[in-house]
């Protein structure tokens, strides 16, 4: 038998904790950042260096992969995690943000979802039904419920009606889940930035039972300070002995700061499309490789850094193989950003865990105040 997912907290420091995720492929460490392979590959990455930078779990999407190669292509070769060569956990989201943000002519009920592709224009019906059901056949091993997530800014009267309907899918999910051992599924607050709207829906979400909770709706419009304000209440709602996930952030200071707000799972594309396209983090905040700046620059991206793009190139060299528009660009710049972004999860595992975390949150905003270092 599968052995049963598992959430231990190992260590607190203030809202923050510091655990381990167990699954039948593998424990997770958390706070965890999870890769976004959204077609079944980290652009630019193969998965033995998505691997080698840290990472025990990767995130796959339910919207674009029902839509191309299809989950019952993937189901009969073998699962998502044979078919994209990665034997770690998986999550899978159920596909509601991207039906909001890229899909065509959406017409939703009670019932689901109708909508057209983006890619060719196809028809398709998303319900909670659907969703459970692709993401059994992707094999996901962390599934999401499906959900509704209005963009904000919106009335309090949508966000109430779609906070509403997203809690009767979520039931439903749970129906449509069933009995899976060693698979989890997780429910999704939502409520934008409304408290007594999250409340009502933690409520909801923790009498129906899940093996986690998302504090879903966020990032999506609603700026930094709105977001940190949901944050202050929000994971508290949810049950304390589960973990706790926020969907689609973020930026390095929204990770520490969620992370300072009892978060323990985050996922987002930002290393990989910032890679794509010539920017890099360091310990000094954002480097724009473009910049003529770099040209004639024999440094490293990061003086402290161990990945491949700092170990062996220089920041001339980057910054030519990306004018250049060369492949490796992307390949080194990805490899970069996601080695920073788990070295910055080790980093607060281990904050925490020595209860220094308060110290640690202090270091990471005054390396970045003191910005980039200076070009020769």
């Amino acid at each position: 038998m599968a052995e049963k997912f598992k959430f231990s907290v190992t260590a607190t420091d203030g809202k923050a904790r510091a655990g381990v995720i167990a699954t039948h492929r593998g424990e997770i460490r958390t706070p965890a950042f999870m890769p976004v392979g959204t077609a079944g590959t980290v652009k630019a990455m193969l998965p033995d260096s998505v691997r080698a930078t840290g990472a025990d779990i990767l995130l796959g999407n339910t919207y674009h992969l029902m839509l191309r190669p299809t989950a019952e292509r993937i189901d009969r070769l073998g699962g998502l995690h044979k078919f994209m060569n990665w034997e770690r956990p998986i999550l899978t989201d159920s596909g509601g943000f991207q039906v909001m943000s890229l899909s065509k002519l959406r017409k939703m009920n009670e019932d689901g979802v109708r909508f057209k592709s983006h890619i060719d224009g196809s028809e398709h019906h998303l319900t909670p039904e659907r969703s459970m059901e692709i993401q059994r056949l992707l094999g996901s091993d962390i599934v999401m419920c499906f959900d509704e997530c209005p963009a904000l800014p919106a009335t309090d009267e949508a966000v109430e009606k779609s906070m509403r309907l997203s809690m009767r899918w979520a039931q439903r999910s749970r129906d449509a889940f069933g009995d899976r051992p060693g698979h989890a599924l997780f429910g999704i607050q939502q409520g934008g930035v409304t408290e007594a709207l999250r409340a009502e829906s933690a409520e909801a979400l923790t009498a129906i039972g899940f093996d986690g909770y998302a504090v879903g709706g966020l990032a999506v419009g609603e700026g930094q300070e709105a977001m940190f304000g949901v944050l202050d209440y929000a994971p508290g709602m949810l049950p304390a002995d589960k973990p706790r996930y926020l969907m689609g952030v973020g930026k390095p200071d929204d990770i520490v700061g969620a992370v300072e707000r009892g978060i323990d799972m985050m996922d987002c594309v930002l290393p990989s499309r910032s890679g794509r396209t010539g920017q890099a983090f360091t310990r000094r905040g954002v480097v724009n490789i473009k910049n003529a700046r770099h040209q004639d620059d024999p440094r490293p991206l990061d003086e402290h850094c161990t990945c491949p793009a700092c170990r062996s190139y220089s920041r001339a060299y980057l910054h030519h193989v990306f004018r250049a528009g060369e492949i490796i660009s992307s390949m080194l710049l990805t490899w970069h950003n996601l080695h920073y972004f788990q070295e910055l999860m080790a980093g607060l595992r281990g904050a925490i865990a020595a209860g220094a975390l308060p110290t640690f949150v202090a270091g990471f905003h005054a390396q970045r105040a003191e910005g980039d270092i200076e070009p020769l």
